[in-house]
């Protein structure tokens, strides 16, 4: 296993290298610049701005120097927020992003699996039906309708909840973004639960373990349930990296000052160095999961085996 992990580790490098070299050139095909939203900046303090970011330098040329800084761990800085470093605006928006992801991810884990399971048991009953109708509704329905249905309801209709910010993480702000990233993923892990649970359940060793007069509990949770996990162990990996890099939907609308919100200014402004941080950010979330999956995999299948 821990050669496994080595290479894989290995192997992400070159990967990394690709997304970043990829990244890089593809926003500088896009028209405009950083500087030329700026209204009333005359062609000699543009030139000035340019000049002193390096983006009059050859192509080539700011790419090694791109490069360089990233290897010391130093996203450059940013174009737009010129008070801040890339850098200092992850270590500010990224801990909320992460929060609110571990959050939502956890709900729609632990909720989705035990409504999979739940219809699994009770197959063409009233209760599949149900569960099947809402996360089919649940899956469809986008964020930005669910987003401001949570703020109407809970918050201006009941005063129940706060309609935006993050009061620096209280209970009451976290439950409305939460509850709107997670929806989603409860629909599609209570999906994904249910036919990997239907599956398992008719498997031959189901059988063997009821002819053999073991109790319900103890086909369904011990045998069953450890087979029919594995969907939601591969699913659970691209979207963990996706909630806890953020949501652009979900922090905008709810005022969240999350990577997220980041993203979208940065990309509207060409700030490119942001954009580039936030590329390389979302790559190593993924390779990471990716890899924390594979591991996941041998731990709850025992027939996989990386030797």
């Amino acid at each position: 296993m821990l050669v496994y992990v080595v290479r894989r580790l290995l192997t992400a490098i070159p990967t990394l290298f690709v997304i970043v070299t990829l990244a890089f050139f593809l926003i500088q095909i896009a028209p405009g610049g950083p500087f030329n939203q700026e209204r009333g900046l005359s062609p000699e303090i543009k030139a000035n701005l340019e000049a002193q970011f390096g983006l009059n330098d050859p192509l080539w040329l700011q790419y090694l120097n791109y490069l360089k800084n990233l290897l010391r761990g130093d996203f450059g800085p940013s174009y737009n927020l010129p008070d801040f470093t890339v850098g200092e605006l992850f270590a500010k928006g990224l801990p909320i992003s992460v929060q609110l992801g571990v959050s939502a991810l956890a709900l729609a884990l632990v909720v989705g699996v035990a409504m999979g399971v739940v219809a699994a048991l009770n197959q063409n009953r009233l209760t599949d039906y149900a569960v099947i109708a809402a996360a089919t509704a649940g899956s469809t329905i986008p964020t930005f309708v669910i987003a401001p249905l949570i703020q109407l309801l809970f918050g201006l209709t009941w005063s129940l909840l706060p309609i935006g910010g993050w009061n620096d993480g209280a209970l009451l702000n976290r439950i409305g973004p939460v509850l709107t990233l997670a929806l989603p993923q409860i629909a599609i892990v209570a999906r994904l639960m249910r036919g990997s649970m239907i599956e398992s359940l008719r498997s031959h060793h189901i059988r063997t373990a009821r002819a053999m007069g073991l109790s319900e509990w103890s086909v369904v949770v011990r045998h069953a349930l450890r087979g029919a996990l594995l969907p939601i162990v591969s699913y659970a990996g691209p979207a963990a990296a996706a909630l806890l890099t953020g949501s652009i939907i979900v922090e905008t609308i709810f005022a969240i000052p999350g990577v997220g919100r980041y993203f979208v200014d940065a990309a509207l402004n060409r700030d490119y160095t942001l954009v580039m941080g936030t590329v390389v950010v979302i790559a190593i979330f993924t390779i990471a999961f990716n890899l924390v999956v594979d591991i996941l995999y041998a731990l709850v299948d025992p027939r996989v085996r990386y030797d």
